[in-house]
């Protein structure tokens, strides 16, 4: 559906039953966030604040909240949009099949960006200051208010001009920490995003880099800010495509790119080096990022259009909205990053694990068929190439399977798929180290900002064990392991008392080893050392959560009877992964309780949120 505006959007998704008006006070400071938490929960529906305390502007939140609601949005264009990225990445298809492909290149063509006049725009109806945008706080130990929606658009000093230029998600403090209220807000990226390029050549040439921040519009336009689009798809083009409406822009009299359709856009400059402490944010991993230093913006100007809605969402231990966002991308561009990849089958970066740390992959297996027993030789070439590739990098473990093995094997059924692994690795042979490298500057597990480890667990050929269901009657952990719970087949939860700090681990792998090292442990290739071993066993979501969110690998995989042969690492017993919350780690989102009481009154007969929560 092609709408102009996010007010056509909302209104659209009101008469078709997907969104609820909130029209009591409610406050920014975390009840808006609980509010959205407990919807989204429940599969809710798109919500409307119409009475901000504190601010004039009404907020929406979880559009984008179900797989199916983001389909609804983009009924009209989604096939089109999906078949223009699958002939970006295979123009072949187009040459080979003109007509087919030609309705396409329409698409393309009358997605170009249309600079308007500015008396026109909608955006160009009044000022405002970034005081009285609603100051949305999501968590109790959150910095200050954030933009969680925006579009952050910038240009490449040498190529200037839109069809050049970059439009990313990146996330926004706008109060709090030492920031000038109204003057100054902090930009929250990293140097290898197309942001951060520009942000490079300017630094280099000693000028300030003009930003200029998107919020609202047609709901295109942040699906295009989250978009991994092939080479020489602009986001902006993408936007136009999917909305079936040209993204239009102008410049102001600064100089700053300004989109049109937009309820507000925020401008400033990012002069070379110049930094303030920003954060601490709870993010998508579950935790807190951390204060950091990140450029400081320099507040121009805040234009709105006349009935601007500011448009917000929750970040947090996932699923969450941005897990939907993941899916429509997914539903969009799936099909892209296989055939970026020889051999490569599918990839799946585990949202369950807070995406970043965990991906799952399947390749092909096809090198020296003539021997009698196969193993990883094709997909550790793959898996190399994997972590290589933009965002996939961030990875700290990648577990890759052979589709030879079993072609309906399904990189999105986590227990399945991890049995598959847990039933046919070898720990002798198919662990592979990355240390001293980089990880998610969000990830604290590492050893430093940025800093941390990485494990490729390669898996081809048939299965070697049959995995343990329950334990043995004869099976026991010795003191001072005070518990342990079965997690899935093949993998056990083993709890840690709290006065176990890292520098004990030796000793307490000696006391495992000494209890375990003689047993025959075949069908338990994995223990998992945690903090809390009924949590961690409840359901698989948590079990990927606390091991691959609070381990890095290089310091925190152990093994019964490991060696180091020609610096190769493996071991003959299980493999342990210590997954306890260590003192460099961020601390847990958790949410406020008194908070949660005011929700739960909501959801009361005859209040707002009767029958959704």
């Amino acid at each position: 559906m092609g709408y102009s505006s996010l007010q056509a959007c909302v209104a659209d998704l009101e008469r078709n039953g997907h969104l609820i008006r909130i029209k009591e006070e409610v406050d920014p400071y975390l009840q808006m966030a609980a509010i959205h938490l407990r919807v989204f929960e429940h599969q809710g529906p798109a919500i409307l604040f119409e009475n901000v305390k504190g601010s004039k502007f009404p907020a929406v939140s979880n559009l984008f909240g179900t797989l199916d609601r983001s389909k609804f949005i983009f009924r009209d264009t989604l096939e089109k949009v999906k078949t223009l990225v699958d002939i970006k990445n295979d123009p072949v298809k187009a040459i080979k099949n003109p007509f087919k492909y030609a309705n396409v290149g329409l698409t393309a063509l009358s997605a170009l960006p249309m600079k308007v006049g500015r008396r026109s725009a909608p955006i160009s109806f009044g000022h405002t200051q970034i005081s009285e945008l609603p100051q949305v706080v999501n968590w109790p130990m959150d910095g200050g208010p954030f933009v969680t929606m925006p579009q952050v658009y910038t240009e490449d000093m040498d190529k200037p001009g839109i069809m050049n230029a970059n439009l990313g998600m990146y996330r926004i403090q706008l109060a709090g920490n030492d920031y000038v209220l109204n003057s100054e807000i902090g930009l929250h990226y990293q140097l290898h995003r197309g942001i951060g390029v520009h942000q490079t050549k300017a630094n280099a040439k000693g000028q300030p880099l003009k930003v200029s921040i998107f919020v609202g519009g047609p709901p295109s336009h942040p699906v295009a800010a989250v978009m991994p689009l092939p080479e020489g798809l602009s986001e902006m083009t993408f936007g136009g495509a999917l909305g079936n409406r040209r993204f239009r822009y102008f410049y102001d009299d600064e100089g700053f790119c300004i989109s049109a359709d937009a309820d507000f856009v925020i401008t400033g400059t990012v002069m070379p080096h110049d930094n303030k402490p920003e954060g601490p944010f709870g993010d998508h991993l579950g935790y807190y990022s951390l204060t950091h230093p990140f450029p400081l913006m320099k507040v121009h100007n805040v234009y709105h259009r006349k009935d601007a809605i500011w448009s917000f969402t929750v970040v947090g231990r996932p699923p969450q909205e941005d897990t939907s966002f993941g899916a429509l991308i997914h539903e969009i561009a799936g099909s892209a990053l296989p055939k970026e990849i020889p051999g490569l089958v599918a990839v799946n970066a585990v949202d369950a694990a807070g995406v970043h740390p965990l991906l799952f992959a399947i390749g092909s297996e096809r090198y020296t068929p003539y021997l009698n027993e196969r193993h990883p030789q094709e997909i550790l070439t793959i898996a190399n190439h994997i972590l290589g590739k933009n965002q996939l990098s961030l990875a700290k473990y990648l577990f890759i399977a052979a589709k030879e093995d079993d072609p309906e094997l399904d990189i999105h059924d986590i227990g399945g798929f991890l049995k598959h692994i847990l039933q046919r690795v070898d720990l002798t042979r198919d662990l592979h180290f990355y240390t001293k490298t980089t990880i998610d500057t969000l990830d604290y597990s590492g050893s430093g900002l940025n800093s941390g480890s990485k494990v490729a667990i390669t898996v081809a050929g048939s299965i070697k064990r049959e995995l343990w269901n329950e334990l043995p009657t004869w099976f026991s952990v010795p003191r001072p392991f005070t518990g342990f719970k079965m997690a899935m087949p093949g993998v056990l939860a083993v709890e840690v008392p709290k006065n176990i700090t890292t520098s004990d681990m030796p000793l307490m792998l000696e006391i495992l080893e000494e209890e375990l090292g003689n047993k025959e442990l075949n069908g338990l290739p994995l223990i998992i050392l945690c903090d809390d071993a009924a949590f961690t066993a409840q359901t698989i979501n948590n079990l990927v959560w606390v091991t691959f969110t609070r381990s890095n690998p290089s310091h925190d995989i152990y093994g019964i009877g490991s060696f180091t042969e020609h610096k190769h690492w493996g071991c003959t017993g299980p493999l342990i992964i210590d997954a306890r919350i260590k003192p460099h780690h961020a601390p847990v989102l958790e949410k406020d309780p008194a908070i949660e009481k005011l929700v739960d009154k909501m959801g009361e007969k005859g209040e707002a949120l009767y029958g959704i929560i």
